[in-house]
């Protein structure tokens, strides 16, 4: 999910929130309940606007970053043979260059 900014004019706070693409921000209230914080004396009706900011790009620094965003990793073992360094044990580490496992 993306990583927006969003600022209200009325308290001057400016507030970092992920949620969906096709999710829609416009009060304060909403932006305080996504961001799990107290909305303070603003009212929560208070009108936000998401802030134009510079993309941020999260890379993967080990196998267990890959798996818990829910990627898969794989690693060439041998001539069409490639690991999938991401496999919980219940699944097969192994495959083949058609993406059928091997047995071992």
């Amino acid at each position: 999910m993306p990583i927006y900014d969003y600022f209200c004019p009325i308290n001057n706070e400016r507030v970092e929130v992920w949620h969906s693409m096709n999710h829609q921000v416009t009060t304060w209230g909403e932006l305080c309940k996504l961001a799990k914080c107290d909305p303070g004396d603003t009212p929560e009706d208070a009108t936000v606007r998401r802030l134009l900011s510079a993309p941020r790009l999260i890379m993967p620094t080990s196998n267990n970053d890959y798996k818990s965003a829910g990627f898969s990793k794989y690693v060439k073992r041998d001539e069409g043979v490639y690991e999938d360094v991401t496999a919980v044990d219940s699944k097969s580490r192994l495959i083949n260059r058609e993406g059928k496992p091997i047995q071992g």
